[in-house]
């Protein structure tokens, strides 16, 4: 199938946005996506992935239930470290190479797929960082997530400075072009690192999914991840939200959960890489409605 086919796909399955139309509560990824590192829900049998560096420069569209149905190569792109995926409601799929998880890259990369085929690219820096590396103590400048929201991407920081669990909000235009990213703002997670991000259909909800890797009696290593939400924002000032706390997944090994997105105004999936013990899986969780404990 042509790329383009990609387009036509999504085009006719955003009509199904509006719809719960996932009814598994959990479901295994095909081989090929071993390290999901990102999700872009478009329909009942259009649900994108990606891996992330290491893997080809490719997107793979499921059905409901996890079954492959195509493999596409993304012609003219690299895979330096792919962490998240999102869409616009026009088509065009942005797919966010910008993992940096030594903090020294400066070739931040988001590549924009249009309905056409064309590939385009955002190029861009972050305004606070100065040195590449900065001091390990700095190391607030990995990105694993982000969102399309009116005609911009909101990209979320992922903490590596091992001293704190603060996620930074960046805007950038959602067009061709270089730019200097815009600080929105910043939050410390309660002991949380953010590893994917989502808005919900509406507008209404933004969900950041993060983790954490800690040793349980000082030799068992535990993974346990959270999904955070924000409601009543004004505008775009989403960390500045009623924050609420879910609880995402609890792995009795470590894996990693690094993808989200939504599947109706309450419901969201998350996804896990492979690990040598577990299969890559997905697992429908249901946001609250009431505000729960964000207390660690």
């Amino acid at each position: 199938m042509r790329i383009t086919s990609i387009a036509i796909l999504l085009f006719y399955s955003s009509l199904l946005l509006s719809q719960n139309f996932l009814s598994n509560k959990k479901f295994k990824l095909p081989k090929e996506i071993t390290e999901a590192s990102g999700a872009y829900f478009a329909g009942a049998d259009s649900l994108w992935w990606l891996n992330d560096s290491g893997n080809a420069p490719e997107l793979y569209r499921t059905d409901g239930g996890g079954v492959l149905l195509e493999a596409y190569a993304v012609p003219g792109s690299l895979n330096r470290d792919w962490e998240d995926l999102t869409a616009s409601p026009d088509g065009r799929i942005f797919i966010g190479d910008f993992g940096n998880n030594g903090n020294r890259r400066q070739d931040l990369c988001i590549y924009i797929l249009s309905r056409d085929g064309q590939l385009d690219s955002i190029r861009f820096a972050y305004p606070d960082q100065e040195a590449f590396p900065p001091p390990k103590a700095e190391w607030q400048f990995d990105m694993e997530g982000f969102f399309y929201y009116q005609d911009s991407l909101h990209l979320f920081s992922k903490d590596k400075s091992e001293q704190s669990f603060i996620t930074k909000h960046y805007s950038l235009p959602a067009k061709p072009g270089t730019y200097t990213a815009q600080l929105r703002g910043q939050l410390e997670l309660p002991k949380r690192i953010v590893t994917a991000a989502a808005i919900s259909e509406d507008g209404q909800t933004v969900v950041l999914l993060a983790y954490r890797f800690k040793m349980f009696l000082g030799f068992f290593p535990l993974t346990p991840a959270d999904l955070f939400l924000f409601r009543d924002f004004e505008g775009t000032d989403f960390l500045s939200g009623q924050m609420q706390r879910k609880r995402g997944a609890r792995c009795v090994m470590p894996t990693q959960y690094e993808a989200v997105d939504f599947t109706g105004p309450n419901t969201v999936y998350i996804a896990s890489e492979r690990t040598p013990l577990f299969h890559q899986k997905a697992k429908r969780r249901k946001l609250p409605l009431i505000e729960t404990d964000a207390q660690p």
